[in-house]
């Protein structure tokens, strides 16, 4: 990601209309006062070695398996049909 400087943020600023400074204000002010937020589960899955991050894939396929499996004839239900019927035809 690339670094951006107190600089480039203050200029941003200074470009705002007088309309919206309330509104970044009010949003900086959270971002300094909200407690530090985790890093995303995405950043976090990158900084997994390979393994660990086969391992969690491998899990993760097994649970969707499953879930496909138990929700197999549902789905079979609603993708099957005719299309038309459900859907209201105009004529011009």
């Amino acid at each position: 990601m690339e670094t951006i400087t107190y600089t480039q943020v203050q200029q941003l600023v200074e470009k705002l209309p007088e309309t919206k400074l309330p509104l970044a204000y009010h949003f900086l002010l959270e971002l300094v006062t909200k407690e530090v937020e985790p890093q995303s589960p995405q950043a976090a899955f990158m900084k997994l070695s390979v393994e660990e991050q086969q391992t969690l894939l491998s899990q993760q396929a097994e649970q969707m398996k499953a879930h496909y499996e138990q929700t197999a004839n549902e789905r079979t239900e609603w993708q099957t049909g005719d299309f038309i019927d459900e859907c209201e035809v105009i004529q011009y």
